[in-house]
């Protein structure tokens, strides 16, 4: 058996790396017009990103919906919400500081599309009318009372004059009294498996009725045999309605805010796996929105 000779077996090599180095680098292959769902992971990530700033300036949701269905997600409100994890984490290590605005608008853009998908609606706020003849309730504005008529009566204790003109004393009238601002709603719980977030990590996000963050609201967390309370705005580089509490293991927790909630029962650390199977404690994330 003939031994190739070593003369041929090097231009063989030298022909090998000069085709790769073509190919690769004078005149790599070129994609254009590739489908969104044919994307890498991290595109991926900067293509919601664009899809929810948009939805951030436009408002529009069906839109947004029929661009991320380009992507092929099995759930896209899971994928968008991962994506927020991620982007936090990122700029909690200082990654990039216009991540927050960006991880701000994918989450708005994923509460956006499961309140779309559960059907709810934020409660309108009502008005009460207070009528001194009866107690308070919560009812439309009645029409405006008729013009009061003018009766001419005949006064015999003044011969001078023949009759006078008598207007009855109208009768009260109803009070416009707006009602207080109703409690918080726990508008979002999610389980999140992200291992690069802290293990049994409580995640609160507190909006107002417009969606924005809110600094400064007391969060009460309970469960048996102990309490304790910790304050959004903490953190404002994850949020100034951002605050967040290890959960111990094995532990059930109780979470309200202070000044008038739903209550989040129930709560306690979800147990996750990797893609390599080891197993590790999730997070929680609730959300409370104002209506």
């Amino acid at each position: 058996m003939k031994r190739i000779p070593w003369n041929v077996l090097l231009a063989l090599l030298v022909g090998l790396g000069l085709g790769l180095v073509y190919s690769w680098v004078i005149s790599p292959r070129r994609i254009i017009n590739a489908e969104p769902i044919t994307l890498r992971a991290d595109f991926k990530d900067q293509y919601r990103s664009a899809i929810a700033a948009a939805y951030a300036a436009t408002g529009n949701l069906p839109r947004a919906q029929a661009r991320l269905a380009l992507l092929g997600d099995s759930d896209s409100i899971e994928a968008l919400n991962a994506q927020d994890q991620r982007m936090l984490v990122s700029e909690a290590n200082g990654a990039n500081g216009k991540q927050f605005e960006h991880a701000d608008q994918v989450a708005a853009l994923a509460l956006a599309l499961d309140e779309n998908n559960s059907g709810a609606s934020l409660p309108t706020p009502t008005i009460e009318l207070v009528n001194n003849a009866q107690a308070a309730s919560t009812a439309t504005f009645p029409p405006p009372p008729p013009d009061v008529p003018i009766v001419l009566t005949e006064t015999p204790q003044t011969p001078e004059a023949q009759s006078t003109i008598s207007v009855p004393t109208p009768r009260p009238t109803h009070t416009a009294v707006p009602t207080l601002g109703a409690p918080f709603k726990l508008i979002g719980q999610e389980t999140i498996c992200d291992s690069n977030l802290p293990d049994g990590l409580l995640q609160v996000l507190v909006l107002n009725s417009n969606r924005r963050q809110l600094a400064g609201i007391e969060i009460v967390i309970t469960w048996d045999g102990g309490e304790e309370q910790f304050f959004t705005g903490l953190k404002p580089e994850l949020g100034n309605g951002y605050a967040d509490y290890i959960m111990t293991p094995d532990t059930t927790y109780t979470v309200q805010l202070a000044r008038g909630s739903d209550v989040a029962l129930g709560i306690t650390a979800p147990s996750c796996q990797t893609p390599d199977g080891e197993s590790f404690l999730g997070s929680i994330k609730l959300t409370f929105q104002q209506p």
